[in-house]
């Protein structure tokens, strides 16, 4: 009889530690999932503001064109909105993004503050076209920006939380940067005649 007691006992300790093996098991492989599904929303969102910058770039081009015949001699301008492009769009990461975007905003800041001084130029329909989707696309950058960040501050707080700080210990999670402008970008660009 004291045989099939420690029998029964060493079966009731097999199976709480089975279950608990089970449960840790199910908790961790969880986990993991949920935040490599933040990490995917977070790289989800940032590649909407990659679309909405180049679809920005794509646009420049042609409101430089349009600007170049009533404003050829604002030479300087134009190339530095060209050199910001460039640097938009070969862009890596978001540090890299934040910093091109911001110089393209101030070039593009300038441009159109030249473009007050044409009264032809802002009658002209490409160029209101132009205007009006730059516009478009700018407010489609601002709200990608915003759902990248609020993307980032969840995947954030959910590997630096208990126990997620645990899991991204684990498997390797890191934090990501939120989509920043440089500083000083809050200041309104000078624009010289």
């Amino acid at each position: 009889m004291e045989g099939g007691i420690r029998v029964k006992r060493g079966l009731i300790v097999l199976i709480v530690i089975l279950v608990l093996v089970v449960v840790i098991i199910g908790t961790t492989v969880g986990y993991y999932n949920y935040l490599v599904s933040l990490e995917q929303e977070v790289q989800e969102k940032y590649s909407q503001i990659q679309n909405q910058l180049q679809r920005r770039a794509d646009l420049i081009p042609n409101l430089v064109e349009t600007v170049k015949g009533y404003a050829a001699h604002e030479k300087e301008i134009l190339e530095e909105i060209a050199n910001a492009r460039a640097k938009l769009i070969g862009a890596k990461t978001p540090q890299e993004s934040a910093q091109a975007d911001a110089e393209l905003s101030s070039a593009l800041s300038r441009l159109l503050a030249i473009a007050e001084n044409y009264p032809n130029l802002k009658a002209d329909a490409n160029f209101r076209q132009l205007m009006d989707e730059l516009a478009g696309t700018e407010n489609r950058i601002a709200v990608a920006r915003r759902d990248y960040n609020e993307a980032v501050k969840k995947y954030n707080t959910a590997i630096k939380k208990f126990p997620g700080v645990i899991f991204a210990k684990m498997f390797g999670f890191e934090e990501k940067q939120y989509f920043e402008a440089k500083p000083g970008a809050e200041e309104v660009p000078e624009v010289k005649f």
